[in-house]
């Protein structure tokens, strides 16, 4: 339940020279799939090690367009008919060991921030704890920002762990409705999100902060490098 699935495939594929070529697929599917990429690994005593590491970053590649639909059959099919044409391409390894390392669990993809809209906070002092346990448990830094009425959450991480930041927010019981009952959080949206760029700045922890005025915010965000993006998606909340 909090590791998600990890299993072997067996299959093969024709090689470069007309013969077929036996290869195991490692998927590891986390508790979020399909909303992140599968963990991939590909092993087999016919290919070197860095033929195994090309055909891994391309059925990667073919993963990101299949994201948030079942995708593991797809990915099956897709190397079972492409692996000669993926094979004939320029390695992206090193080395000509075989290939017989264990599998790699984790995508990386980087740093990214995404600015996230809160309409409102009922429970207020409930809901902020409860950001700010998910922020630490999923290793995310960033902002909890009030400012009159305006709520923003920005966050910065693994961009895995906030996606799996926004399936807690959307499916979790994190305020009350007008009849004071436990709710989950219906009106949130995505503001802006991107791999982060040199100019920002990396924030060391996350915080909760209260501004008393517009300028006040905006140097918030000028400071953290971000202020193309409080000109495009923030100032537009107080119009």
């Amino acid at each position: 339940e909090t590791d998600g699935t990890v299993f072997r495939i067996y299959t093969k594929a024709e090689g470069l020279t007309d013969v077929d070529i036996p290869f195991e697929l490692v998927f590891h599917l986390p508790v979020t799939y399909p909303l992140c990429l599968p963990g991939v690994s590909v092993n087999s005593e016919r290919l070197t090690r860095a033929q195994c590491v090309t055909v891994k970053e391309k059925l990667l590649e073919q993963a990101e367009n299949l994201l948030s639909e079942p995708m593991v059959h797809e990915l099956v099919l897709w190397v079972q008919q492409n692996l000669k044409h993926i094979l004939n391409q320029p390695e992206t390894g090193s080395g000509s060991e075989k290939c017989t390392f264990p599998p790699s669990l984790n995508v990386d993809d980087g740093l990214w921030v995404t600015l996230l809209h809160l309409d409102h906070m009922r429970a207020k002092t409930k809901y902020v704890k409860t950001v700010e346990k998910w922020a630490s448990d999923l290793r995310l830094t960033g902002r909890l920002m009030f400012m009159g009425k305006i709520i923003l959450i920005l966050l910065q991480g693994d961009r895995n762990n906030i996606k799996e930041y926004l399936i807690l927010q959307k499916t979790s019981k994190v305020d009350v409705d007008s009849s004071g009952k436990k709710c989950k959080e219906k009106m949130i949206s995505v503001l802006f999100e991107t791999k982060v760029q040199t100019e920002h700045k990396r924030f060391p922890a996350f915080e909760v902060k209260e501004y008393s005025s517009l300028d006040e915010l905006q140097k918030e965000f000028e400071t953290a490098g971000l202020k193309k993006l409080f000109s495009e998606f923030v100032l537009g909340l107080v119009k």
